[in-house]
């Protein structure tokens, strides 16, 4: 594994220069914010558009970073130098994406270390989750911390699988006041730590009142060391983490639900041509992800009361078979990978890159179990395939079409070598014809966008329209992931 750790950091190291988002400033600014300014005017600073919106305990992590960063560029501290981006700046920011990215490695580590040791924990899995190209896409080039998230993720994840309770309820809560959007994956903790740590006896409703408290007293006393400074503006804190005022859809349509709603919406528009293509072309600023609401043409609009409810809604029957099934962690990976999809596909704004909260989970199942298998295989390529416009620049696509391509085929090579099921000629290992046929579908795709829409010289016309086939392309192949990996949970769980 420390090969392997190796060699992936000697690429991190090399993408030090590249194309950076502007994430990179985001939290630039968040340095300034919390170098300079007491706790109690952190969540109002406004100087920037790019304002803290993060739980408290990233800000504190920000600010911890801030007091090394004064050693490479002061300058980079001052909230009103905004993109300011000196090769010092760009050297210490991409430097410390990287050694948080040890936490991410050493919860890799616990994760294999708890299984058996085999070809398939002591290599393929390390290399599945250490040379993630979704990770390496979007904090490495785009720019962001996900790293150091998804390593707390695992340890919460080991400690689960080692039914060390309250430690997986400790690094779950830590995680969520590292980043709030995490909290798609509550539901999961909540039943089945009700069900098999607080439960006396595994008797429904008879309450193991002592181990009751141990988890509610872990629990709420990392929220109240984490909240209780920012206690005389908690509301302005709250309303900076959910800005519900954002539009359905981020700036980069997630491939979910309402991408398809989005796309239907101006099918109708164009059937009923009520618009001309200038005014179809200004309501693709729908998406925008700004500070803003927005409303659909022709489909009734979409709210975030609407979303929230039919999330929860869609989460209620895996959370009952949750409780009734035998203790089993697996079963609770599973239901966890549920969560973050039914919130993915459902929820309120939904980046693209919070498919990664389902992608990395997943990978450790993969090397259990043929369906679980199959399921990454087509989430993951779908799901990587449609963040590669995060990485718009032109010099940047030999580099992102090499990752997942090679990223994909080392996981079809490995996983059906550890399945070998009968072969056939015209289908993809592990998938079955027509789901072979979906995978390959991405390859016409990507010449669409990249060489055709500019050879019928749509780019001006419909700038929009390649954004919006790979977001409706990529959903139908996430919709699909997630009603099979459901409906299999429901009927083939014990």
């Amino acid at each position: 594994m420390f090969f392997i750790l190796a060699l992936v950091t000697c690429f991190k190291l090399l993408l030090i220069p590249a194309y950076r988002s502007t994430d990179f400033e985001v939290h630039r600014n968040w340095l300034a914010i919390t170098h300079n300014l007491p706790i109690k005017k952190w969540y109002f600073e406004n100087t920037s558009e790019w304002t803290l919106d993060y739980p408290p305990m990233f800000a504190w992590f920000e600010y911890c970073l801030s007091q090394i960063a004064q050693y490479f560029d002061k300058d980079m501290l001052l909230i009103e130098n905004l993109n300011y981006a000196s090769s010092e700046t760009i050297l210490f920011q991409r430097l410390s994406v990287i050694i948080a990215d040890l936490i991410y490695a050493y919860g890799v580590q616990q994760c294999c270390l708890i299984l058996p040791k085999s070809w398939q924990t002591n290599v393929i899995l390390p290399v599945l989750l250490l040379a993630n190209v979704g990770l390496l896409m979007v904090d490495h080039i785009h720019f962001q911390y996900n790293g150091i998230m998804f390593g707390i993720l695992l340890l919460s994840i080991t400690k689960m699988l080692k039914e060390r309770y309250l430690w997986s309820a400790f690094w779950f809560t830590i995680l969520l006041n590292m980043k709030h959007i995490f909290i798609y994956l509550a539901p999961a903790y909540f039943i089945y730590m009700l069900r098999n740590y607080c439960l006396k006896s595994n008797k429904a409703f008879s309450i193991g009142f002592t181990n009751f408290i141990k988890l509610a007293s872990t629990v709420v006393s990392i929220f109240l060391i984490t909240f209780i400074p920012f206690y005389d503006h908690i509301n302005q804190v709250f309303s900076r983490m959910f800005p519900f005022k954002r539009g359905l859809s981020h700036a980069y349509w997630a491939p979910n639900i309402w991408a398809l709603y989005n796309f239907c919406d101006k099918m109708a528009v164009l059937a009923g041509s009520r618009m001309n293509l200038h005014q179809i072309n200004s309501t693709a600023s729908m998406t925008g992800g700004l500070v803003q609401e927005y409303t659909h043409n022709v489909l009734p609009s979409i709210t975030p009361v609407l979303t929230i409810g039919l999330t929860a809604l869609l989460m209620i029957p895996g959370m009952l078979k949750l409780w009734k099934l035998e203790r089993s962690p697996l079963n609770f990976l599973r239901f966890l990978i549920i969560c973050a999809l039914t919130s993915f596909l459902f929820g309120w704004h939904v980046h693209e890159k919070a498919i990664l909260m389902a992608i990395i989970p997943l990978s450790i199942l993969s090397i259990m179990d043929a369906e679980d298998a199959r399921i990454f295989l087509i989430l993951s390529t779908t799901g990587l395939y449609s963040l590669l416009p995060l990485l718009y620049p032109q010099n940047l696509l030999l580099l992102k079409v090499l990752l997942v391509v090679t990223y994909c085929s080392y996981a079809f090579y490995n996983l059906c070598n550890l399945y070998p099921l009968k072969k056939c000629e015209r289908r993809l290992p592990l998938l079955n014809l027509s789901e072979s046929i979906y995978i390959l579908g991405l390859i016409p795709l990507f010449f669409y966008e990249n060489i055709i829409h500019t050879l019928l010289q749509l780019n001006q016309k419909l700038p929009f329209l390649p954004l919006m086939m790979i977001s409706t392309y990529c959903a139908v192949g996430i919709v699909y992931s997630w009603c099979r990996y459901y409906l299999n949970f429901m009927l083939k769980c014990k």
